[in-house]
């Protein structure tokens, strides 16, 4: 029979948890890859929403710069491109001052292949409570219909999109963290 040392055993032991530790940290990379990728793209709609009105503005008053941090530009993912400014005209028009997701609610298109990364999850959050009719629901409860309460990044985004459709109407906040569809 075979004895194993402590020491072998030890260093077993310590890799072992370090599998398990990569495995929890290549969740949470992924989760925050995804959190980054729709700040970012939210950071493009307000950026271009800022330009189109700011082209309105009177000549007469000067917009204050926005504060950037260099970090924060310098860290953004190369997979996203810098959103395109929008044009005075485009501006008058009303086109691309507004959420991409907006955009999609209103014409039901997506990308050329069909599909539409930012704006899924407002589309998957306003099916839930279409099904869900007139019950009140945690902010978890949509996350975990949803197969987003792996981490709290994920339902923290959650509870951003709620308050978003709060804010829009779209959604009726019933109570401290009790969201409900909203009347038609």
């Amino acid at each position: 029979m075979v004895s194993v040392t402590p020491k072998a055993r030890n260093i077993e032991i310590t890799a072992e948890g370090l599998q398990e530790d990569l495995a929890r940290l290549e969740i949470q990379k992924q989760a925050l890859e995804r959190e980054l990728a729709a700040v970012t793209a939210h950071f493009g709609s307000v950026q271009r929403a800022l330009s189109a009105l700011q082209a309105l503005m009177p000549e007469s008053v000067s917009p204050a710069p926005a504060a950037r941090p260099a970090d924060v530009v310098a860290e953004a993912p190369a997979t996203v491109a810098p959103a395109p400014v929008p044009s005075a005209d485009e501006a008058e028009d009303g086109v691309g001052d507004g959420d991409e997701d907006r955009t999609e609610d209103a014409s039901g298109a997506g990308d050329a292949d069909g599909s539409k990364s930012y704006g899924k999850l407002t589309e998957q959050i306003l099916a839930y409570f279409a099904d869900a009719g007139n019950t009140d629901v945690r902010a978890r409860d949509v996350a975990s219909a949803l197969g987003r309460d792996t981490d709290s990044g994920s339902i923290n985004a959650v509870r951003s999109t709620l308050d978003r459709l709060v804010g829009q109407s779209r959604v009726r906040r019933v109570g401290r963290g009790l969201y409900r569809a909203a009347k038609r």
